[in-house]
């Protein structure tokens, strides 16, 4: 019997232009959940496809429970005992929850599909995952993002997993959702399920975790016991660098008010929200989720009708109807959901970079090559994008290269006010700073920049000024100087508590 569950070793996987892993080792135990963490376009991403017979590697070997393998298709993946939970979950919501657990390998009894067993199989997986009130006959869409996560995690159970790959299972998932999730890990693991954790956030890694592995530009770097680990050694071992400062923060000239809205009101969504945003200046928008943060940016934007209330812009009254209003008036937003929204993955760098502004790359009625060539060779060298070329595909980008596309798109409007939606959501630190590095300039501009955040060091370490929102409501207003400036105040507000 091996000690492990599943091994790599000396993988190498090449793309056209670059190498994505090289030489890259890892070996899971049984009843280990095992951390993985590294930089966007560390190779994470190629592993996990490579595990899960997405990717066929040129060099190295594949073993489970000893025995080598070659998975040339996710079902010989899936047959060996492999699963994956994406971050992007595979739910098709529309079906119910057993049509999702079964998808691809339905239970038949004769020609017809034997419902009465996979619901009985659907309903003991979630049972074992502690879920058993989730209906396994409502549709998937129906549920919240954290049971739709369960559902996929049952769907492995079901599978009989040995390894279960948990792709930053907790970036979409709220606090009491994320606690949820760790003790359903916790369970798998004491049933001697293996679990690959990948994830950004140290705070888990270190609360989670047996031992770590850290990638670096495709290969590995180190695999040691967490207890042995330190933060700074493990942020040391991902970037290659000390990093002194993971909030670089740097302040501006506070300005005039560049952005105000009075009294905007959504029915059922949003109630009386008011705030001021200074040029110079970071505005940050924290609460918990759900709190309408997002929301009040989609009003603001134009994305969402508003039932009443005004939007100011430099002092002076805008009607914003639709998003083109809001860019004609300077605003630009960088959304929350870079792949779905802010991204069109299918495109290359070169386009996505002027999709927000392609009047401004025109030269009469024809696009101006040169302009862009120029223009995009100067937004890959500021914000660090990490790409082949400017034709690569975006989708072939790792996350934080996506996220750096998506800022310099707006960044190509010459906007004033540029709205971040949680900037850093499921990049690594590395790619954070940059990000911050990024609005830091912005502020030094003497540009108007909004960031809304759920994570409470970044809000305080960044922020020139803070709104708390809570049930689309705002519920504090406050500057960095005041007294109420600290994660006590700011939490007390977020949870309803009024403040003095």
């Amino acid at each position: 019997m091996s000690e492990y569950v599943v091994e790599l070793k000396n993988i190498t996987k090449r793309f056209p232009g670059v190498v994505a892993m090289r030489n890259m080792s890892i070996a899971i135990r049984p009843g280990e959940i095992h951390g993985l963490i590294g930089e966007n376009g560390a190779g994470k991403s190629t592993l996990i496809k490579v595990l899960t017979g997405v990717h066929i590697p040129e060099e190295g070997d594949i073993f489970v429970d000893g025995e080598k393998k070659v998975f040339r298709n996710p079902v010989q993946a899936r047959e060996a005992g492999i699963a994956c939970v994406y971050q992007e979950l595979n739910i098709v919501r529309q079906l119910s929850v057993v049509d999702n657990v079964f998808m691809g390998r339905a239970i038949k009894k004769g020609l017809l599909l034997d419902y009465p067993k996979m619901e009985a199989e659907a309903t003991a997986a979630l049972t074992t995952l502690g879920h058993p009130e989730i209906d396994v006959k409502k549709e998937c869409g129906k549920l919240g993002i954290g049971q739709q996560q369960m559902v996929e995690i049952a769907k492995a159970v079901s599978l009989d997993a040995k390894l279960i790959i948990m792709d930053e299972p907790t970036s979409s998932l709220g606090k009491e959702e994320i606690e949820q999730l760790m003790e359903t890990v916790r369970s798998l693991k004491k049933k001697g399920v293996a679990i690959l954790f990948v994830s950004h956030k140290l705070e888990e890694l270190f609360e989670l975790c047996d031992r770590v592995t850290v990638m670096r530009d495709g290969e590995h770097i180190l695999t040691e016991d967490i207890e042995t680990m330190t933060e700074e050694r493990l942020i040391a071992a991902m970037v290659g660098r000390t990093l002194d400062n993971l909030y670089p923060k740097e302040f501006g000239e506070k300005g005039d008010v560049w952005l105000e809205a009075k009294g905007i009101n959504e029915a059922g969504v949003l109630h009386d929200v008011s705030f001021r945003a200074h040029a110079g200046q970071i505005t940050c928008f924290a609460g918990l989720v759900g709190a309408g943060r997002t929301e009040t940016m989609r009003a603001v934007f134009g994305a969402d009708p508003i039932d009443s209330g005004e939007i100011f812009v430099k002092g002076k009254k805008v009607t914003i109807k639709k998003p083109a209003d809001a860019i004609k008036n300077g605003i630009g937003f960088l959304t929350e959901d870079r792949k779905g929204q802010g991204l069109v993955l299918s495109l290359g760098v070169r386009t996505n970079l002027i999709l927000a502004n392609m009047k401004g790359f025109s030269k009469g009625p024809f696009l101006d090559d040169a302009l862009i060539e120029k223009t995009g060779q100067e937004n890959v060298a500021s914000l660090k994008i990490k790409t082949p070329s400017l034709d690569e595909v975006t989708a072939q980008l790792s996350g934080g290269n996506q996220q750096k596309v998506v800022i310099g798109k707006w960044v190509n409007t010459n906007a004033d006010i540029l709205i971040f939606d949680e900037p850093t959501r499921g990049i690594d630190v590395g790619a954070k700073i940059e990000v911050y590095n990024v609005m830091n300039q912005m502020v030094k501009e003497g540009k108007c920049v909004i960031m809304v955040s759920s994570e409470l060091p970044e809000v305080l370490s960044m922020s020139d000024h803070v709104v708390v929102m809570r049930g689309g409501r705002v519920m504090a207003d406050i500057d960095r100087g005041s007294e109420h400036f600290n994660s006590e105040d700011i939490m007390k507000a977020a949870w309803g508590g009024e403040l003095d």
